[in-house]
């Protein structure tokens, strides 16, 4: 008996090693792998032709979007983490911030960015790592890919001045709405956060706020000219703009060159040779900017990795948001491919079903229309001509609104990183009011235009 009270004793005492978190979860996991692998219906066409569709589109965005949208979002993003002061994001955008100017800036913020609904996250990790208020930053991320005026200026011409309106106007109350009702819901959080700001120490800056100005204006003008789009309209302030893009990128990158030779002690026969090399590939290879941009990206990144001091530590949070933000992203980008296909193609969705079910103004379609727009990857202004095919084939104006509202701003892809970011039950009550508010939007405006 003895003996046996001893056995029993040890069983209570050593926990058993065999648990869900450490056995059974990746068994689940395996398993489930291996049903999948073992019953893919690869004799479907419509499976073969979606797995096409879902490498084509992370193709299409690794050749348009990594190295001239997102490599230099993570550069500017690392930055902010590096340059820009605690205390100074917590002034201007914490939550003791003036409400004024804290959701003013942020929620116009994609006026000047144009950007999409991926590239603008490595910025508002940025700004959130370094302390920003949950409004002010939910209304940055809103904004950035919403508020293009581009974008905006293509949606009046081509589907009709009162959607282009709508769109503006719609987008812009979003970015301030959504952001306060974030802040309320998430009220308890934020006084948590505004009552340690309070202790934070007066940070020791390296340079003065003009030279921060100026720096992070150079970058931004970079990310801008590199990215712009061809407008639809071959004449014009915005082609005219289209047509030296790429003279407007290499002045900025010459202003860069210098400025990290003055303010950031990089030797200057660095720059110099960095300069030479990527302006000899640029006239070597005209018609290929992306070897001569790649280069210089590659230069820079030689460059603050050899320079000791300030440049490793922005290297080093450049690369820490690449590593978190990067596999989430191309995961999203291939299931996004999967289930919906590129912009006029088909995925396992087919878009007839999209087409049927956004028709007239109800409640359905609307909501319809928001969920898949919110699901769905759009690159920049590649949202106007999918929602003119869609219209042509019967969308009604209500739901194109809410596509329109909800669309560029959310995506597959981009929901998966803000979960990362800010964590889950954040994302789900951010997506759910994007959804939700891009419904009544559209509801109302098809109302009124039909």
């Amino acid at each position: 008996m003895i003996g046996g009270d001893a056995v029993a004793s040890r069983e209570e005492v050593e926990p058993s090693r065999i648990d869900w978190k450490t056995i059974w979860m990746p068994m689940t996991l395996i398993v489930g792998a291996f049903l999948v692998l073992f019953y893919l219906p690869m004799d479907s066409e419509r499976f073969t032709n979606a797995i096409m569709e879902s490498l084509s589109l992370a193709k299409w965005y690794a050749q348009e979007h990594v190295m001239l949208c997102l490599v230099p979002a993570f550069f500017i993003a690392g930055a902010i983490s590096c340059f820009v002061s605690q205390a100074a994001v917590m002034r201007y955008l914490g939550p003791n911030a003036k409400k004024v100017i804290a959701y003013g800036v942020s929620s116009v913020s994609g006026t000047i960015l144009a950007v999409c609904s991926c590239t603008v996250l490595p910025l508002f990790a940025g700004i959130w790592k370094r302390g920003a208020g949950l409004g002010p930053a939910i209304a940055f991320l809103y904004s950035g890919p919403a508020i293009n005026i581009l974008a905006i200026v293509l949606t009046a011409r081509i589907l009709g001045l009162e959607l282009g309106i709508a769109r503006a106007v719609g987008a812009i109350i979003f970015a301030l709405v959504i952001g306060f009702l974030m802040y309320l819901i998430f009220i308890k959080e934020e006084k948590q956060k505004a009552e340690a700001a309070l202790h934070l120490p007066t940070a020791e800056v390296e340079r003065p706020l003009w030279q921060n100005v100026i720096y992070f204006a150079t970058m931004v003008g970079l990310l801008i000219s590199a990215t712009w789009g061809r407008p639809s309209d071959p004449v014009g302030f915005w082609n005219a703009i289209y047509e030296v893009k790429w003279w407007l990128t290499g002045a900025f990158a010459v202003v860069f060159g210098v400025e990290l030779s003055i303010w950031f002690r990089v030797k200057a026969v660095k720059v110099v040779i960095a300069g030479v090399i990527v302006a000899a590939l640029a006239f070597a290879f005209p018609h290929e900017p992306l070897i001569a941009f790649g280069a210089g990206i590659i230069a820079l990144t030689v460059i603050i990795t050899t320079t000791r001091g300030e440049t490793e530590e922005w290297f080093l949070s450049t690369w820490g948001f690449t590593k978190q933000i990067t596999p989430l992203l191309f995961g999203g980008v291939l299931a996004a491919g999967l289930l919906l296909g590129q912009p006029g193609t088909e995925g396992l969705i087919p878009s007839k079903w999209v087409s049927g079910l956004v028709g007239g103004n109800s409640l359905g379609a609307n909501f319809f229309a928001a969920i898949v727009g919110a699901f769905m990857y759009f690159a920049t202004l590649t949202e106007v001509p999918i929602l003119q095919g869609l219209i042509g084939s019967g969308m009604g104006k209500g739901p194109a609104l809410a596509l329109l509202l909800a669309g560029p701003a959310l995506s597959l892809p981009n929901m998966l990183v803000i979960r990362s970011v800010m964590g889950t039950k954040k994302t789900v009550v951010f997506v759910t009011l994007v959804v939700i508010m891009s419904t009544i939007c559209g509801m109302i405006f098809g109302h009124y235009f039909r």
